[in-house]
């Protein structure tokens, strides 16, 4: 449900919320929109569907031992943390450019609502997506690992990468639904950025034990953000023995969940792109 399609509860406007308060109406429209309206449970049943798949492939196999289970709820896990932030970032992505579209952004930006907590409001509301999709993932991880004893560490990582991660993706998706001109250019590029940045965990064992594909996979937060899921789920290392994996995800997270505002502030226009 659109900002400018959702009447406020008892006849309240826009202007008449109090202005600390903008973000949490806009999150609480977006919601809706997103759940009631059926997206967001289309989305986490074929997210579902696709656990299901996974977990069925790696539970059948009869021969597992010890560190196969372990490496089954990693691949899980980090299947989990991809998808799932790859939702955030397509309802973020749609946020702006999808308003633009159907033309409902204009009566957004006559109201006095500041610009950069409406963003806020829509990047919470794509956040929901993660959090669900993490909700969802919890039976699985269960099933597979509680034979070994993982299941509450791997929970407990998956959780904190996968914030991570999804914040930073989701933000992102913000900024370039802002200047998009289309909402098919703005999805397109998202995943076209998801893909580029999910394409180095795809380099040969080899290539990562050279400095510039360990650097690579270091600076990449998506990448580092999956390779500490792996020592701690796989090799069993303590959180403080790789919490360097976890520099890059919590500054890409926190730099880009304050420039998503700040750039929807400054330039959220009718048109996309840069507008003075």
């Amino acid at each position: 449900m659109s900002l400018a399609h959702a009447p406020l509860e008892r006849g309240e406007t826009l202007a008449r919320v109090e202005r600390p308060n903008i973000w949490a109406v806009v999150f609480e429209r977006e919601l809706r929109d997103l759940w009631t309206g059926g997206r967001a449970l289309v989305m986490c049943f074929a997210f579902s569907l696709l656990l299901s798949v996974i977990a069925y492939l790696v539970a059948t196999n009869t021969d597992l031992n010890f560190l196969e289970q372990r490496e089954s709820v990693s691949l899980t896990l980090q299947v989990a943390i991809a998808v799932g932030a790859l939702l955030a970032l397509l309802v973020a992505g749609d946020a702006i450019s999808g308003e633009r579209e159907r033309g409902t952004l204009e009566t957004m930006l006559l109201t006095p609502a500041p610009r950069r907590q409406i963003a806020a409001g829509k990047l919470l509301a794509a956040l929901s997506l993660w959090l669900a999709a993490f909700v969802v993932t919890v039976p699985y991880v269960w099933r597979l690992g509680h034979g070994v004893g993982i299941v509450a560490e791997a929970l407990a990582v998956g959780l904190v990468v996968g914030t991570l991660l999804a914040i930073f993706l989701a933000s992102l998706g913000i900024v370039i639904s802002v200047f998009s001109g289309s909402n098919r250019f703005s999805l397109s590029l998202s995943l076209f950025v998801l893909l580029a940045l999910f394409a180095p965990s795809q380099l040969p064992s080899s290539a990562e034990q050279g400095w510039a594909g360990n650097l690579l996979i270091r600076f990449n937060p998506v990448t580092a953000g999956e390779h500490f899921v792996g020592r701690i789920v796989v090799n069993g290392h303590s959180w403080s023995e790789d919490a360097s994996w976890l520099v890059s995800p919590v500054l890409a997270a926190v730099i880009f969940a304050v420039l998503a505002p700040v750039v929807a502030g400054r330039y959220m226009s009718l048109r996309g792109g840069v507008s003075e």
